[in-house]
């Protein structure tokens, strides 16, 4: 593999602060990269951390270059602030063997699936030798599907991006996964969900290897929010009709419809001609949820749409789809989303 290394060298003078910046040029390794170098005493032991982010095909590329500018700016603030902790980056991109050992190996998001679907067996076996030798490695939306692949997991709990849940499943049914949550971290392996969730994993890796105070600074400088927050805030449940089971079909038919007003099992499996008991069993194989659950996301997601386009009172939103008792409604809301309705208004 032919990976280009450019790099950013910060030589300290009489202060750490006073920094002057210059150019490395171009050294003979397999990816392109970003690297800093601090003159410390000697009696300083720096801590380097080295960082390679993939580059494989159909790659969200403004993931790729925006966590190398993230790193590089984290390293920045290292300098500013007299750390030891420095960062380096190398983007790499995978024709051949990549040399060298990281502490971290990120793998970002992909647009496409058809790489992430069937990731190259030299890619896993890379990310094996990588972990092995000790690195951390951590995936960001579709990047869990090559995280998976790479065996590295062994069936520990993953997120990915909401959207690909029943995906994720399929590929890998002996592998939990909840994408409710936004960042799942088990020291040697880390996940994260939603497509702009590098943001979240980045800010996590430079809390982790330099500190609270430098993630924070870093935050500030990005103008990002790092508080923590869900995936769960982002859901939006999405009906599938694509199963092939007619009974069930009609049931999800009727509360669409009918969502608004009270629906029992018992009209359900009317409409469906089945027994309630069968109703539950056939809802569960074909959707992952009985009735009552189907129900209840179906009208959480229209509570979200009306939160979001109106300015309606909660308790008029309640009635509207279908709940008399606004309490419980209030309940059931924050059950799914984490959040109460009056905060997801006021983050949507």
């Amino acid at each position: 593999m032919s990976i280009t290394n450019s790099a950013h060298l910060f030589i300290s003078f009489t202060s750490l602060v006073n920094l002057q910046r210059y150019c490395a040029g171009v050294v003979t390794l397999t990816a392109v990269s970003k690297m800093t170098f601090l003159s410390l005493n000697s009696t300083i032991q720096m801590k380097l951390i080295k960082v390679a982010i993939c580059h494989y095909p159909h790659v969200m590329k403004s993931a790729v270059y925006g966590l190398e500018e993230l790193f590089f700016l984290a390293d920045r603030i290292c300098i500013e602030e007299s750390l030891n902790t420095r960062f380096t980056t190398h983007v790499a991109t995978f024709t051949s063997a990549v040399k060298g050992d990281y502490n971290i190996v990120l793998l970002p998001p992909s647009v496409s699936s058809d790489f992430y679907l069937t990731p190259d067996p030299q890619l896993l076996a890379w990310l094996n030798k990588q972990h092995r030798q000790g690195a951390v490695i951590a995936s960001a939306c579709a990047g869990a599907f090559i995280l998976a692949a790479s065996g590295l997991s062994h069936q520990r709990l993953l997120t990915t991006h909401w959207g690909l849940t029943e995906e994720f499943k399929r590929h890998f049914p002996n592998q939990p996964v909840d994408t409710r949550k936004i960042l799942i971290d088990h020291n040697d392996i880390m996940s994260a969900g939603g497509m702009m969730s590098w943001l979240d994993l980045g800010l996590e890796l430079v809390k982790k290897y330099s500190g609270h105070l430098v993630m924070r600074k870093l935050g500030k400088t990005l103008v990002v929010d790092t508080a923590q927050r869900e995936q769960s805030y982002y859901h939006q449940f999405q009906p599938n009709f694509q199963h092939g089971d007619d009974a069930v079909q009609r049931a999800q038919q009727y509360i669409n419809i009918h969502y608004g007003h009270n629906i029992s099992i018992a009209d359900l499996a009317d409409i469906a001609l089945l027994t309630q008991r069968t109703l539950q069993r056939r809802f569960a194989k074909v959707l992952g949820l009985n009735p009552n659950q189907y129900l209840q996301r179906f009208r959480v997601q229209k509570m979200c749409d009306l939160l979001e386009s109106t300015s309606k009172p909660f308790d008029w939103i309640a009635h509207q789809v279908g709940y008399e008792d606004t309490t419980a409604c209030r309940k059931v809301f924050n059950k799914y989303m984490g959040l109460t309705p009056s905060e997801f208004r006021k983050r949507f």
